[in-house]
């Protein structure tokens, strides 16, 4: 699910400018476009803690320069928008192994999170959770064949784990 950057080794001529836009790619091949700072010097695979909403998040660099740029353009995100959010800096030492224990958690509570759902009669299923770098915020991925009122779930979830609680659902293909 990577794309190959074809245009790495390619000199690309004066006229063409550092682009400040990278994809980072995040649990389960999600990917996001982000904004760095011209004075930072990003590579694909370094480690990187981006702006999130609340708090921060961990991901690796997937493409930069001119294929993030192609990239963007394919998927009609306009790279002068003041919506995309920043990189903040290169992961350091402390966030990856904030963001390891973080990703340590994920089994046990996609575990515990489906018992309430079971013992709280919802018919839904809980496909995965994803925790957010700082450990302070989880996405909450799970799959129905109807709607759901899932607020007091969003409640118990957020009582039981001391965290900020995202739902989201998904196809049966994304399952």
């Amino acid at each position: 699910l990577n794309t190959y950057d074809w245009l790495k080794d390619m000199p690309l001529g004066e006229s063409f400018e550092s682009f400040d836009c990278v994809e980072v790619r995040f649990k389960n091949d999600r990917k996001e476009f982000f904004r760095f700072e011209n004075n930072q010097e990003l590579n694909t695979g370094d480690f990187v803690a981006v702006e999130a909403s609340p708090g921060h998040d961990i991901g690796v660099v997937s493409l930069t320069g001119a294929m993030a740029m192609m990239q963007m353009r394919k998927k009609r995100i306009d790279p002068q928008n003041e919506q995309i959010k920043k990189v903040y800096r290169i992961a350091k030492n402390t966030d990856i192994e904030k963001w390891e224990k973080s990703t340590e958690r994920e089994d046990e509570t996609k575990k515990r999170t489906r018992q309430i759902v079971m013992e709280m009669n919802l018919n839904m299923k809980i496909n995965d959770v994803e925790f957010q770098g700082d450990g302070t915020k989880a996405i909450f991925f799970y799959t129905a064949e109807e709607r759901v009122d899932f607020r007091e779930l969003i409640k118990k979830l957020a009582e039981t784990f001391q965290i900020r609680v995202e739902m989201k659902q998904i196809g049966s293909r994304q399952e």
